[in-house]
C-alpha cells in the first residue's frame, strides 16, 4: 500500500541545518582554508542554505562556495535513454589544497559522491574531501563512502524513496518517506 511519511520538517528541519552549521564551525572555523562544494542536482539546496547561515554566524567571514555537475562522471550516465542533460555549474573558487566539504542532500549508493570526487579532480588536488549530507540511508551503500556529517540517519527498504522538499524550490521544507 502506497504512503507518504514527513520526517522530518518546520522547526526541526531548520534546527538540524543549524546543528550542521556548528559542526562545521567546529572544525573549519572561519572557512580560510575550506569550502562548500553542492552537489547537482538537490545537493546545491542544502548547499545554499548552509552557506546563508554559516555566513550570518561568521560575519564578516564569508563561506567559499560552489556547484558541481558529476553528470558525465557517473558510471551510469551511458545507461540513459534520452538525451543527457548536465546541471550548470558554479565553481568560482580555487580547490587546489583547500579542506572540501561535499554536500548532498542524500545519500544513498554512494555512486553521486563517488562522481563528484571525479570531476573535483578536473578542478585541482584538495588538502581533503569531507561529505555533509542531510539524509543518510545507511544500509543501502554499493560503494564504501559514509558522511562526516549527518542532519538525519534512516533505515529503509530499497521499494522506499526519500525525498527532500525546499523552500528554494517552490516547496515546504521538508523530508519525505515515500513507500510504494
Amino acid at each position: 500500500m502506497p504512503g507518504l511519511n514527513t520526517i522530518l520538517s518546520g522547526k526541526k528541519f531548520s534546527i538540524t541545518l543549524e546543528r550542521l552549521c556548528y559542526q562545521l564551525i567546529e572544525n573549519h572555523g572561519h572557512f580560510q582554508n575550506s569550502a562548500l562544494i553542492g552537489l547537482q542536482p538537490r545537493g546545491i539546496y542544502l548547499a545554499q542554505a548552509l552557506a546563508e547561515r554559516l555566513n550570518l554566524i561568521i560575519a564578516p567571514a564569508k563561506v567559499p562556495y560552489g556547484e558541481l555537475d558529476t553528470t558525465f562522471h557517473r558510471d551510469d550516465f551511458r545507461t540513459h535513454k534520452g538525451p543527457i542533460l548536465p546541471s550548470a555549474m558554479k565553481m568560482d573558487l580555487v580547490v587546489e589544497n583547500k579542506k572540501i566539504v561535499f554536500v548532498d542532500d542524500v545519500l544513498y549508493t554512494g555512486r553521486t559522491i563517488r562522481a563528484g570526487l571525479d570531476a573535483l579532480l578536473d578542478f585541482g588536488r584538495p588538502a581533503s574531501v569531507e561529505l555533509l549530507v542531510l539524509v543518510d540511508r545507511r544500509f543501502s551503500r554499493q560503494l564504501p563512502i559514509e558522511p562526516n556529517y549527518v542532519g538525519l540517519m534512516v533505515d529503509t527498504r530499497a521499494s522506499q524513496k526519500v525525498k527532500v522538499n525546499w523552500k528554494a524550490a517552490g516547496e515546504e521544507d521538508s523530508v519525505l518517506l515515500l513507500t510504494e
